[in-house]
């Protein structure tokens, strides 16, 4: 009987240390997580959210001495379904760091009908997208059509000076697509 007992304590024990084993390997990966974040440049929003918060005029002002280039590159992505012609009146521009830009895409409804169309904007590489502030874009609000109208949409950013050296080229891409019925649903 005292052989049994003492071999249910020690599993007692066992199980408790696995369980406290368990709830540190948790907290943990907390660290590990933003560690490989950094490292990928990828899903740590803490980062974001701290440069996305600092005001532009401070961004401006950072670049007093700065002469950096980077080159931005501009893509539309059209779905299968609907039709639009969408794409950006220039390929690319040559930025400086911490100036505001602007650039225009044109979409044009060639539907026959009334249009409500939605942006969304991908920018490549992950790590740049803390380093890119968007002051203005067509991509905030969905865009009303009427038959056959054609519209410039401009876009106003800033690239961050502190974008780490070794980015020199970002690209900004729009998926475009019709967003007449996820509205509609929602009025």
């Amino acid at each position: 009987m005292e052989s049994l007992q003492h071999k249910n304590r020690q599993l007692t024990l066992r199980l408790l240390g696995f369980a406290c084993g368990a709830f540190l390997f948790v907290f943990a990966l907390v660290p590990l997580y933003d560690v490989l974040c950094d490292i990928i440049g990828v899903g740590n929003q803490k980062n974001l959210l701290q440069r996305s918060s600092a005001p532009l005029t401070a961004l401006q002002s950072a670049v007093a001495n700065d002469s950096r280039r980077v080159t931005v590159e501009f893509i539309a992505v059209l779905p299968d379904i609907g039709i639009w012609e969408f794409h950006p009146l220039v390929k690319s521009l040559q930025v400086q760091t911490g100036r505001l830009y602007e650039a225009n895409f044109i979409a044009h409804n060639l539907s026959g009908r009334p249009q409500i169309a939605q942006a969304i904007p991908n920018i490549a590489p992950s790590k740049a997208t803390a380093y890119f502030r968007k002051t203005e874009c067509f991509c905030f609000t969905p865009q009303r059509f009427a038959i056959n109208e054609k519209k410039t949409m401009p876009i106003r950013f800033v690239i961050d000076p502190a974008l780490p050296s070794y980015l020199d080229r970002v690209t900004l891409s729009y998926s475009f697509y019709d967003n007449s019925m996820r509205t509609a649903a929602l009025n």
